[in-house]
């Protein structure tokens, strides 16, 4: 029988009717718009921002560039795939974050997989880039946003809050533990 573990999530909302902060990048980043031609860099950001993160073990498909491609794929071939909250984060050697924007049928925007590499976590760029993807929904007249967040992840739950966010629900999600495999099995003869 596989064992299975459990992850608490919180599923967080906003109004976007109020004011919020411009979303600026520290100096020396700048913003690239969606597009089609970038979803392998997209893939790629997402697949290094959430590298060794608990993310990466509940969404296993967050551990790979393959799953990461087919998940870029997945979103941007949706039905309410929001372009305009979709962004990467770059500066003049890589990109280093990444966001994707979805409306659901009720018309509400949802952050997807916003993800920041490690080396470049804690200058603000996660802040940010949630704030570039609720101008996106904003221009779309979109009234309301939500995401989910791993309650472990302490720091995104905190800028999440900062920025109004409220959490309405909590979820607990069931994730299938795979027995480790050893390097070696035997020593033949």
């Amino acid at each position: 029988m596989p064992k299975v573990k459990y992850f608490k999530r919180h599923r967080m909302e906003l109004e976007l009717r109020h004011t919020r902060p411009p979303a600026e990048l520290p100096k020396g980043f700048y913003w690239l718009p969606w597009s089609l031609q970038l979803l392998d860099l997209h893939a790629q950001v997402l697949c290094a921002g959430f590298a060794g993160e608990t993310d990466a073990e509940v969404f296993p498909c967050l551990s790979n560039l393959q799953g990461c491609r087919d998940l870029m794929t997945a979103i941007a071939n949706r039905p309410g795939f929001c372009p305009g909250a979709t962004w990467l984060v770059a500066n003049q050697h890589c990109s280093v974050a990444t966001v994707q924007g979805l409306l659901d049928e009720s018309g509400s925007g949802g952050v997807q997989n916003l993800g920041v590499v490690a080396d470049f976590r804690g200058a603000g760029i996660g802040r940010a880039l949630l704030l570039k993807a609720l101008e996106g929904f904003q221009a779309v007249g979109v009234k309301r946003a939500f995401l989910e967040v791993t309650a472990l992840n302490l720091p995104a739950v905190r800028i999440y809050r900062k920025l109004g966010f409220r959490s309405h629900k909590t979820i607990y999600r069931e994730v299938e533990v795979k027995p480790a495999v050893p390097d070696h099995v035997g020593v033949g003869i």
